[in-house]
């Protein structure tokens, strides 16, 4: 076959799988885009692009006396950015630890954190909820960013652990002679150049909270403390109450606070896959 035909085809190909993937990604997208906009509640009457599109949905949430949507709002931003700040702050220090030191237990403890990441999440929810009732945190948005947090650890751990072996230990040992302590070389050596993964590790923990439903509805009644994902739950469970047009117009919202850690996170990101490329 003619090179340039093969490379043609190969292009073609490309295309088509990535016109595939768009419309698997957008269609979905396009349709709860149009059903925000669309007046009413009902979502079998709705279509994607309304004929008579309003905002009406955007401004009840914000601004009607019965919607809590503000204070899930600011419950689930709340949630993620502690979420992100002591999930990176923790899975640092435990990912130093495993990468530069060798103790008693360290093969084991890296054993445990691949055996803890192949059980699912839901076999847990039992012991979690008796576990946050007696220490008095079931019902509180403290206990459920504690169980983010620690449950979060095993794989966030490996992953930074792994990077961290990617940094040369001639480093360390400069910065040493220099007169640096542990947490000198941690703080001024090993997070700086860490920060890539790092910013993964912070976009992936901010995200969970707001797309997460199960944890929140196992650990949370009050609806005054409810997450987005379990507050909007509810516009479409009550039969009474199929809001399938505020429910679009408040999934669409959750975006937002998102794409801002993501916009302010990509030059990290970007790094990171730059010096990936070019580390031998």
């Amino acid at each position: 076959m003619n090179p340039k035909t093969k490379s043609r085809i190969e292009v073609t190909v490309i295309y088509l799988f990535l016109f595939f993937m768009f419309i698997v990604i957008g269609y979905p997208l396009l349709w709860t885009i149009g059903l925000s906009l669309n007046p009413g509640t009902s979502l079998f009457s709705a279509t994607m692009i309304p004929e008579n599109w309003s905002l009406e949905h955007y401004k009840w949430l914000f601004t009607d006396p019965s919607s809590d949507y503000l204070t899930w709002y600011k419950n689930s931003i709340l949630v993620a950015i502690a979420n992100a700040f002591f999930s990176v702050l923790i899975t640092a220090f435990v990912a130093y630890a495993f990468s530069r030191y060798r103790f008693v237990g360290r093969k084991y403890g890296l054993y445990a954190f691949l055996v803890l990441q192949m059980f699912p999440s839901l076999m847990s929810m039992v012991a979690l909820y008796i576990l946050l009732n007696m220490i008095g945190l079931l019902d509180s948005l403290v206990g459920l960013t504690l169980i983010y947090i620690g449950g979060q650890i095993p794989f966030n751990a490996w992953l930074v652990k792994g990077y961290f072996d990617t940094i040369p230990k001639e480093l360390d040992e400069a910065a040493r002679m220099d007169g640096a302590g542990h947490l000198g070389v941690f703080f001024k050596i090993m997070l700086p150049l860490a920060k890539p993964i790092l910013a993964v590790v912070a976009l992936f923990n901010f995200m969970a909270p707001f797309t997460d439903f199960l944890l929140p509805r196992i650990v949370l009644r009050d609806p005054e403390k409810f997450t987005l994902a379990l507050g909007l739950f509810n516009f479409i469970n009550d039969q009474f109450n199929n809001n399938f047009t505020r429910f679009a117009a408040g999934s669409i919202l959750i975006a937002l606070p998102i794409a801002v850690v993501f916009l302010f996170l990509q030059r990290y990101l970007i790094s990171g896959l730059t010096a990936g490329g070019t580390k031998g």
